[in-house]
């Protein structure tokens, strides 16, 4: 797995390196510390990852993030950042990044890497807990642009709120069985993995 490491904070780049290439499945390709280098050294080496910080000095990493999105659509972004504020949650959800960890959820680094590889999204628990929040901040969804039906869309948006199935079949007076079943029947029809996809798909697909 080739991944490239951004960070405006050079000592922070080589930490990450040191932990990362720990693991033989891991190469660090190149390290940089600007939006700019971002975008330079991703043309250069075309990683399978780009782990990158959001705040930087001169271009930031959402900036630098839709620009190879644009170049690249199927890149595989993941940021690293001490920031979680819903604007920048809701940036990173919109362009497309497959995901957004919290600097302190250090540990939880290594399992993302290999779970962005398979093909799925990552976003650390203090960014799970603040997509309820989220509705608030930009709320319209639009069902019937992914061929959702009333039912679907509201069990949708009860998943997004973090509620479960047993508070989903109370609110819609539903048993748990099928509410099980409307939710495994959405994962296949949207080619979702899990509930966080799923809820994942709502936040991105607002407008």
């Amino acid at each position: 797995m080739k991944i490239i490491l951004i960070d405006d904070d050079n000592l922070v780049c080589l930490s990450l390196k040191t932990i990362l290439q720990a693991d033989s499945r891991i190469q660090v390709a190149a390290i940089g510390t600007s939006g700019e280098e971002a975008i330079e050294l991703y043309e250069q080496h075309l990683p399978h990852i780009l782990l990158m910080d959001i705040q930087m000095k001169g271009m930031g990493g959402l900036a630098a993030g839709e620009e190879i999105l644009r170049r690249h659509p199927d890149a595989r972004i993941l940021f690293l950042t001490t920031f979680s504020d819903n604007e920048y949650i809701i940036k990173a959800l919109g362009m497309g990044a497959k995901g957004y960890l919290i600097k302190q959820d250090i540990e939880a680094l290594l399992p993302a890497l290999q779970a962005v590889m398979s093909g799925q999204n990552v976003f650390g628990n203090e960014i799970v807990t603040r997509f309820p929040a989220l509705i608030n901040t930009k709320p319209t969804f639009c069902p019937e642009k992914f061929n959702l039906n009333p039912r679907e869309a509201e069990i949708t948006e009860l998943v997004a709120k973090g509620l479960n199935n047993k508070e989903i079949a109370d609110i819609l007076f539903l048993s748990e069985g099928t509410v099980r079943n409307y939710i495994s029947a959405l994962l296949e029809k949207m080619n979702l993995r899990d509930r966080t996809q799923l809820a994942v798909f709502y936040y991105r697909n607002q407008s």
